[in-house]
């Protein structure tokens, strides 16, 4: 197997095992994380398309070390792969360290947004009529 072609395999089985087997996040199960792809892989396509276009390329690959599969507009296929680890790695940890934040501040972080979002008691109450 290409060198290019097994790193983008290898990257994609570490960071789902990481995610299995240790996270534990539960981001798979998730609509937002298949949104988010979708959103990343949107964007990459144009991005990534106009980077290796054969005609005129701005990134060259050797040959030899990829598949050389290319979809759509010329983008090697390993590159999605390795799109798919960075922000699924990305995610999981900032899912990860974010709880654990939580965890650590006792959820005082989220009581303290909550009330200061409402006006204190006093403004509820009527002024007082002067006598």
């Amino acid at each position: 197997m290409p060198e290019y072609t097994l790193a983008a395999v290898v990257s994609v089985v570490l960071v789902v095992l990481l995610e299995l087997a240790w996270l534990r996040t539960g981001m798979f199960r998730r609509p937002t994380f298949w949104i988010t792809a979708v959103i990343v892989f949107g964007f990459q396509i144009p991005v990534d398309g106009w980077l290796t276009k054969l005609s005129a390329p701005i990134v060259l690959y050797a040959e030899s070390h990829a598949t050389g599969i290319r979809m759509p507009w010329d983008i090697p296929v390993e590159d999605f792969a390795f799109g798919f680890s960075l922000m699924t790695l990305t995610l999981l940890l900032w899912d990860r360290l974010g709880s654990r934040e939580r965890g650590r501040d006792g959820g005082r972080e989220r009581d303290r947004a909550s009330t200061a979002a409402r006006p204190p008691a006093s403004a509820d109450r009527a002024p007082a009529r002067e006598r």
